[in-house]
């Protein structure tokens, strides 16, 4: 009996990882590879048959056995993997429709209300059974992925094909340079395990992208918090200092008013009567008193102006800030939508195909990123086209390129400017869609995908630009 252990098999090049049981020995130090079926324990019965060699005849036996162990010439099939790899080879290479497609087509009704999680584990079941449905599932896969098959053919040695593989990886083709890689006739053992660990290892680093995003929202969060506070002890001590003095203006008035009727009446009498100088020298100081309360209540108004201005200030701040919270944390749903769609996971976009049809323009970016943008609209049924913006590429094809696209996206951030201007003209001239993204990442690419809304609405001539 085979040892087990627990490994995660990734279902798609950005999708969850699976638990997925693989036999120690044969991951350790053993073959990928289906292995040959064994001959019967005992020498004189055919496995499963029960006849002896007397029954069957030498020859036919000597012809049975070689047929087990010589695999078929040219690529591999499907059911000649190991069935380690069906469960990452259906995950990555095959749409959910298509696979719904093949189990209806080979009799299971099921199939047509199964889960996207059922539909994955019946095709990797379907996968290893040659006789019952193995071959439909790899003439799929040969369908879908002939371009790169034909580009790998060109391959004539294990290296070359590591190299093809590399920068098929660079470019983020990596569903179709998956199976034609594996099913390679010259991928030997070491080269498979080094496609299968690359496969495994993209999904981590799609799923660092996404915690880095989450942290980041909670950054904001706390920030956000942080102002609010600040606002509330402001606002505080503004009210304490206005209220403390108003209250000190009113009782210097009334002693104001008091003394200055004292005054008078004391006018009425001889200058020389004791006291009059005492009581000038009191209204005196009483002036200066008021004058200096006078002084520091404008100081304190001046302040108070500044500090209404501050606070305004930190007011609009806070809402842009709510606003872009708002706008990450809606990007942040849709790439979680859509990488639930590519791990094969039930999926708006994946189920109702929104995209389809659809011809959309990508200009400018960043060159590496391209790849990924360009998968990611072809998993929503859209044809993806690009133009860098005038940096290598002609600016004079950007209008043609414009004139064939359903919708045009650029991101803001990656862009020159007279790119960004001929492409909101000629699309108001046109009456097309453009959209605006945030940045050049693949979380506001993604965020467009899942707004079909957005792609099809028409701009409105007035606009500026």
């Amino acid at each position: 009996m085979y040892r087990y252990i627990q490994v995660e098999i990734t279902l798609s090049l950005m999708g969850r990882p699976v638990p997925h049981s693989i036999p120690l020995d044969l991951f350790a130090s053993g073959s990928l590879f289906s292995e040959p079926r064994p001959l019967a324990a005992r020498r004189d019965v055919w496995p499963g048959h029960g006849l002896t060699l007397q029954q069957l005849g030498e020859r036919n036996l000597s012809d049975r056995a070689e047929e087990a162990i010589i695999p078929a010439p040219g690529r591999r099939k499907l059911w000649d993997f190991a069935t380690n790899l069906h469960c990452s080879i259906i995950g990555t290479c095959l749409s959910t429709a298509e696979l719904r497609h093949i189990l209806i087509k080979l009799g299971r009704k099921e199939a047509a209300t199964a889960s996207e999680h059922d539909l994955h584990t019946s095709g990797v079941l379907v996968a290893s059974q040659r006789q019952d449905g193995a071959k439909l599932v790899h003439k799929a896969l040969d369908r879908r992925h002939r371009v790169a098959i034909n580009r790998f053919d060109k391959a004539k040695s294990a290296d070359e094909v590591r190299a093809m593989w590399k920068e098929a990886t660079q470019r983020g083709d990596i569903p179709g340079a998956y199976w034609a890689a594996l099913s390679h006739p010259a991928t030997d053992e070491a080269l498979l395990r080094e496609i299968f660990a690359d496969v495994h290892m993209l999904s981590h680093l799609v799923g660092a992208a996404n915690r880095a995003d989450i942290r980041r929202l909670r950054q904001l969060e706390s920030m956000n918090e942080e102002l609010e506070a600040t606002i509330r002890r402001q606002q505080d001590r503004l009210r304490n200092a206005v209220v403390s003095h108003d209250a000190t203006i009113r009782q210097l008035r009334r002693a104001l008013e008091e003394r200055i009727v004292e005054q008078r009446n004391s006018d009425a009498r001889p200058s020389a009567e004791p006291g009059s100088e005492i009581w000038a020298n009191l209204i005196a100081d009483l002036k200066r008193r008021l004058a200096t309360v006078e002084a520091r209540s404008e100081r304190f108004g001046r302040e108070l102006k500044e500090c209404r201005s501050s606070l305004d200030a930190e007011r609009i701040v806070r809402a842009e800030t709510e606003k872009r919270e708002t706008r990450l944390q809606r990007e942040l749903e849709q790439v979680e939508a859509g990488l639930t769609g590519l791990a094969g996971i039930d999926s708006p976009m994946r189920q109702a195909a929104p995209l389809s049809d659809l011809t959309l323009l990508y200009v400018g970016g960043k060159q590496a990123q391209i790849g990924h943008l360009r998968a990611l609209a072809e998993r929503s049924g859209a044809l993806f086209l690009h133009h860098d913006g005038g940096i290598e590429e002609r600016s004079g094809l950007l209008q043609g390129l414009i004139s064939r696209a359903d919708a045009v996206l650029f991101p803001v951030d990656c862009i020159s400017h007279a790119a960004m201007s001929q492409v909101k003209r000629t699309c108001r001239q046109s009456g097309k869609p453009f959209v605006p993204l945030r940045g050049g990442g693949l979380a506001p690419f993604c965020a467009a995908l899942n707004n079909p809304a957005v792609l099809t609405s028409r701009p409105l001539s007035s606009q500026g630009g």
